[in-house]
């Protein structure tokens, strides 16, 4: 039997041809039709599609085995007539385009491209076992027969509501299957439903026929895996219709990527099966189908594949095809770009079989120097390499005049490094002034724009300094306004980094972003993910523009308390007081009133000494008070004493 025809879009294609198993073609992640010699373990053929990019292979099936034309050959024998050998030749290919491809191997060559009839991608293709026909299942929810003699659409009817990802055609040819959600049994001479199996809640991807026996026998049946199902569901096509649900389950370890089957033609013989897991493993499995089965069954034995090294690691398995002994089995492992075919005798007694193998040493595989067409580039002294000038360099390119001899000097000198050119490059000696001499160096605006598009292209953080320290406004608005489109995002990126720097690097960043907004602002805003892109600066923006609002609340209220305490503090500073006299006025006394006087007065020694003594006194008590205002009622007492004992006395 034919290995399986579907495939999902998610794995890889690889099919062992139909008998004798002498072929595996598959297709790998370059595009490329590969078709491998099982016996030589040599690739055969090699075929790239004109759109092996573009509409990538999607499912491989190979056609009955015919007999095969190969040029001119002599007329043979009626005794060897009837020892005519059939081959595979015809391989049909679905693409994501929509269109199907047939190669033939006896040809070497594409043999016809059948088109016009998918609007959508082709997920399964299977072939007609007595009939030129060829059956195609697609994303647009139709199938769609070919008849290979014309190339043409011979039929074509809707099969579901969902695209059809799987097909199978009865061993006899009257029957078809094809699944998307709900699987259907068409009758292929009126194109018309016979049976609908529900039960997967994904896509199916795998349909088989496991019995050749006819429909109205209750001895048909056929087994159904679907994506993300770990299980093989084996459906009864029973007289009366009751076969709603299926009758028996084999249980795996992973989704199933490739299925071998061995029919049954008979009750007496068993189903023979061997399942490759998405996990590298393969399961074999034999049963008899007659009837239901309640528990779910296990394989009969797993093979696992290993290498050689001291911590061994897994070699996953390809694809797998039985053979006539029931322990023989034809094995396919490795990669898809270089697979290693191999027969092998399993023990199929023991549960589990570990294989090793030295993967390094089998890879090494001889191939057909006829087959690669890959031709190696021959490169020698007198080759040139062109590479393109830097981005943003808008100075004209000068010409040497010199000749073929002084290059020859040049080029036996040592160049300078980049980091060395940047080094002598002073941006320091940029001179602004008019009077300026003409031959002072001085580095342009233009070059500023080269120095930081190449600073940005290579992450420099030493170069992206020298030109970021520039204070000029003048500089900075003409070296944004000379860099390239392509540069613009990037700069702005680089100064959102430097803002959430150094206070002092994000002071010297302000002037730059605002140079970038006058002058790229049109640019900016035809980007279509700009607030996804400027989301950080957005953020920091908003963040520190309400901290301004309240440092300036709290710079008012420092303010305010601050002039508080400078005038309160002025106020309290008291200078010293000056005890001494500005004025000093004598009134003149009368006649009459110095003889009363001197009438009235006592002697200088003894009234005039008390007298004297009584303001010394008085004097005294008035600097005490200053320093001790609490003295002042004991004082005043003291005082009112002294007036009256003097009064006393003067009289």
């Amino acid at each position: 039997m034919a290995a399986e025809g579907g495939s999902s879009a998610l794995q890889l294609p690889c099919v062992f041809s139909p008998k004798s198993r002498q072929y595996l073609a598959l297709c790998a992640q370059d595009g490329r039709l590969r078709i491998w010699n099982t016996d030589s373990n040599t690739l055969h053929q090699e075929y790239v599609p004109s759109a092996h990019l573009s509409a990538t292979c999607t499912c491989i099936h190979w056609g009955p085995c015919r007999t095969v034309k190969e040029g001119p050959q002599r007329k043979k024998r009626k005794s060897e007539a009837g020892q005519v050998e059939e081959k595979p030749d015809l391989l049909a290919m679905g693409t994501a385009a929509g269109t199907v491809l047939i190669y033939s191997t006896a040809k070497g060559a594409l043999h016809c491209t059948l088109d016009g009839g998918h609007s959508g991608a082709v997920n399964c293709v299977q072939w007609h076992p007595e009939d030129s026909l060829l059956y195609s299942g697609s994303d647009d929810t139709n199938i769609v027969e070919w008849d290979l003699q014309t190339g043409k659409t011979r039929s074509k009817w809707k099969a579901d509501r969902a695209a059809v990802t799987s097909l199978c055609v009865s061993p006899d040819g009257k029957l078809l299957l094809s699944a998307g959600r709900v699987i259907k049994m068409w009758d292929l001479d009126t194109k018309e439903v016979y049976r609908k199996f529900t039960g997967h809640s994904t896509a199916v991807t795998t349909l088989r026929f496991a019995t050749s026996r006819p429909p109205d026998s209750n001895g048909l049946y056929f087994l159904s895996g679907a994506a993300q199902d770990r299980l093989l569901s084996v459906w009864q096509v029973r007289e009366d219709g009751k076969d709603k649900n299926s009758v028996v389950s084999f249980t795996l370890t992973d989704v199933p990527q490739h299925i071998d089957l061995v029919t049954s033609n008979s009750k007496e013989e068993a189903v023979r099966m061997a399942v490759v897991c998405k996990d590298g493993q393969l399961h074999l499995f034999e049963h008899f189908l007659n009837g239901p089965c309640k528990k779910p069954l296990s394989p009969s034995c797993t093979v696992q594949m290993s290498d050689t090294r001291d911590s061994p690691l897994p070699i996953p398995l390809l694809a797998a095809a039985l053979g006539a002994d029931s322990r023989t089995v034809l094995l396919a492992y490795g990669t898809h770009l270089q697979p290693v075919m191999e027969r092998v005798e399993i023990n199929t007694a023991e549960r589990h079989v570990c294989l090793t193998r030295n993967v390094q040493t089998t890879l090494s595989l001889s191939m057909a120097t006829t087959v690669s067409k890959v031709k190696t580039p021959i490169v020698n002294a007198k080759s040139r390499v062109l590479v393109p000038g830097l981005p943003g360099h808008q100075a004209p390119v000068k010409g040497t005049s010199l000749g073929s001899e002084k290059r020859k000097k040049d080029t036996e000198t040592k160049e300078m490094s980049i980091a060395e050119r940047l080094g002598e490059i002073d941006l320091s000696t940029v001179s602004s002034e008019k009077g300026a001499a003409k031959g002072t160096p001085s580095l342009q605006t233009d070059n500023f724009a080269v120095l930081l598009v190449q600073g940005l292209e290579s992450s420099d953080a030493s170069l992206l300094n020298k030109v970021f320290q520039t204070r000029k406004e003048m500089v900075i608005k003409k070296t944004v306004a000379r860099l390239p489109l392509p540069a613009v995002l990037p700069l702005v990126e680089e100064i959102t980094r430097r803002l959430q720097g150094h206070p002092f690097t994000a002071f010297l960043m302000v002037r730059w972003l605002k140079a970038v907004l006058m002058h790229h602002t049109s640019y900016l805003a035809s980007l279509p993910d700009l607030v996804t892109q400027l989301g950080v600066l957005y953020h920091m923006i908003e963040s520190r523009v309400k901290m301004f609002h309240k440092l300036t609340k709290l710079h008012g209220k420092l303010y305010l308390l601050m002039t508080q305490v400078a005038i309160n503090d002025h106020g309290n500073t008291v200078t010293d007081v000056d005890h001494t006299a500005k004025l000093v006025y004598e009134e003149e006394s009368s006649d009459e009133d110095d003889a009363s006087g001197d009438e009235g007065l006592p002697g200088d020694d003894s009234d005039n000494w008390e007298e004297e003594e009584v303001m010394e006194d008085a004097m005294e008590r008035e600097e005490e008070d200053e320093a001790d205002p609490d003295r002042t009622d004991s004082k005043a007492n003291g005082e009112d004493d002294m007036e009256h004992e003097n009064e006393s006395e003067e009289e």
